[in-house]
Order: structure tokens, then sequence, then C-alpha cells
């Protein structure tokens, strides 16, 4: 517990902005526990979300935990036309609901409109990017120039403090060119989810009890790569025959996964769905397989391995802060060639092996947790908050 959070320091309560665009996904998970844990500890915090990609479950989420206002800002993930009013009101937000100590912007796009200001006397700007976009392999040498020149800019003269989640990211940050003297490594934190609704889960779908379930939580998109996971499972399931996937999520491939589905034959052993949030989910699991195209450390892989599930993912930022290859997981390389994903599912499933995984997995659970990245967050915003007053 940190000295504010115990009642130990005379420091004063905080007046938080905090800032967010995806409003969902591993950063929407980020973001709503970093607001209620910073207004447990009795500082003002007001957050601003964007409703243009927000899950409702998030909205309602954030709406209910009594901060001191909730501002819905339209943003967009893409550079455009529409930045311009975005910009201004979260500026108009800032003028009026302030003055406040500390800005915290999450994501590129919030991360750049809470950032961008004039010349002088300003409050101080926090920045996690939650994966820079330039950690993405499919963006092209001049994608990365112009993403990397940005963040590059933004980071020298606008930055405060910049927050990575995961040394992997910190030294992606380090090969931009961006100053090692403003940032910080917070790796995410997680409440150890409950397994009350596992059995819920599986029945939703008459899944046996004996069955062996291998799970996916994420976005429905590109960077998740679901579509990787389906083909893999479909070339696996006459080997694995007692075994299920289930899919949680939704996103902009959500249809074209769904008739993928319905032309695999497996309807009644691959089963999609967005009526689960991640940690209703996780212990549903016998394992959790990642497949993504990037990440800097996975929300859905601390809550994995919080869980004491073993984790099969591709070689991506914070995979290896909690995977061991071999020992509580596999991981694979990062590529769209299914055979190395579908080779590790049948090992984990095997049973000679998979209780050695589990048992791995089980005693890795206390490792990142939630109190830690609090106090952690919290004494960044103190050390701004008390240089500004200097």
């Amino acid at each position: 517990m940190s000295n504010s959070a115990s009642g130990n320091s005379p420091a004063a309560p905080l007046r938080l902005l905090e800032v967010l665009e995806p409003s969902g996904g591993g950063s929407g998970r980020h973001f709503v526990d970093l607001c209620r844990g910073m207004h447990a500890r009795g500082h003002h915090v007001e957050a601003i979300y964007s409703p243009v990609r927000a899950e409702e479950g998030f909205v309602r989420e954030l709406k209910a935990l009594g901060l001191a206002a909730v501002h819905a800002v339209d943003m967009r993930r893409a550079p455009g036309p529409s930045d311009l009013p975005s910009f201004r009101a979260i500026g108009r937000i800032i003028r009026g609901a302030g003055p406040f100590d500390v800005i915290h912007g999450h994501s590129s796009k919030a991360g750049a409109l809470t950032r961008l200001r004039l010349p002088g006397p300003h409050v101080p700007r926090v920045y996690t990017p939650h994966a820079f976009r330039t950690m993405d392999p499919a963006l092209g040498r001049g994608g990365r120039l112009i993403y990397g020149g940005i963040e590059s800019l933004l980071a020298w003269f606008f930055t405060d403090r910049l927050v990575t989640v995961s040394e992997d990211e910190f030294a992606h940050a380090l090969s931009l060119g961006l100053p090692q003297e403003r940032m910080s490594v917070i790796v995410n934190g997680v409440e150890a989810p409950s397994p009350e609704m596992a059995q819920t889960v599986r029945a939703s779908f008459g899944i046996p009890s004996d069955a062996f379930v291998f799970g996916f939580i994420g976005r429905l998109t590109e960077q998740k790569a679901p579509e990787r996971l389906l083909d893999a499972f479909r070339s696996i399931a006459s080997s694995v025959g007692n075994s299920h996937l289930v899919m949680v999520g939704s996103g902009e491939l959500e249809g074209e996964l769904r008739r993928a589905i319905a032309a695999s034959g497996l309807q009644n052993r691959i089963h999609l769905t967005a009526a689960f949030t991640g940690p209703q989910a996780v212990c549903a699991f016998d394992l959790l397989v990642m497949p993504s195209r990037y990440e800097a450390m996975s929300y859905v892989m601390l809550e994995a391995a919080a869980a004491g599930r073993p984790i099969i993912i591709s070689e991506v930022g914070g995979a290896k802060t909690a995977v061991e290859h071999g020992e509580n997981g596999f991981i694979i390389p990062n590529s769209d060639d299914i055979s190395p994903l579908a080779k590790a599912m049948i090992a984990a499933a095997d049973p000679g092996t998979y209780p050695r995984l589990a048992k791995a997995a089980d005693a890795c659970r206390d490792r990142f947790t939630l109190e830690r990245m609090l106090d952690q967050t919290e004494e960044v915003y103190q050390r701004l908050a008390a240089t500004r007053r200097r």
C-alpha cells in the first residue's frame, strides 16, 4: 500500500484527468482499474472516454465508479479532420473542470490530443501507449517512419512522463529514439479472476466437464489475429477429439469469423460470444491461446496468469514476462503460418504434459498485483504534482 493510501503521508489528494480513446479491451480494463483505484485512494478523478469504439460493458462499469465526472468526447483511431473538434472538446473540459494536477492520456490518439499544447506553464502530461502503433509488424516502413516521428516529437517536447507497460515496450520506445530519462516501466496489474462463473460459461455452450477447453479473449481485430486460432483449431480438432474452443470478444472481424465457423462443420465445438467478460470466462478455460500480431503487456495474459492457467502466446511484447516457454506455456513464432500454433496446442492438451504446465502456472498466480500497479502510478503522479507546485 502506498503512503498516501495508508494515511502515513501528508500529501494532499490530487486532481486527475484520465483520457482514453479505444474504450474497451485491455486498455479499457487498465483505465477502469486505474480510475477506480485512484478514486478509492481519495483523489479527485475525472475521466474522458470516446463512445466511437466503446464497449457497452466498459461504459457501464466506468459510469458506476462514482467518479467526480465522466465526459464523452468522440475520438477516432485514425488521424483525420475529426481530430480538431476532439482536441477542442478536450481543451474545454480541461479549462472548465480544472485545474488538474496531472493529465494522463491512454492510447496513441488520446495521448496525442491531451499532450498537444501551446508553450508555457502547463499541467504535467503522462502518456501510456498501451502498445505503440509502430509495434505492429504489418505496418509498412513508411507508416513506421510517420508514426515513429510523431511519437518522438510528442515525447521530446510535450511529455512529462511516458509509461510503458513491459520491458519489451520500453525497449521499443528506446529504438524509436524516445528520451529514456522521461520513461517508466509500470507492469499492468490485475485482481485474481473469480472461478464462480466457470461452470456457467461451460454450461451455456453445453461443454462437458471433462472436455479440454482452449480459450481466446480479446477484440476481434487484425491485431489479436483470432483467425489464426480458428484455423489452428480446425486443423487439430480430429487429433484432440475431446476439445472445444471458446472465443470471447467482439469487433470488426466477427462476421467473417462466424461465417468461417459455420463453414467448418465444428459449430458444436467452436463457440463465439460477447456475453461474458474476460475475468468471468478465463477460469472456464483449461488453457488460454493468444495468437496476437503485437502487444505491449496484455491484460488477458495477466488475468490468465492470475487464474493459474497455462498460456500459448505468439512472440509479442510482454510474452516472456508472464510465460516461461515449456514451463507454464509455450511462446510460438509470430507468424501467419499456423503449424507452430497447432503443434503447441496439441502438445499442451496432451494428458502427459498438461498437468505439468498447470502446476507451474498455478505457482505464478501472484506475480502481477493490481495494488503494485496502483502504487507505482500514484508515485509518478505525486512526483509530477510536487514538481509543478515547486
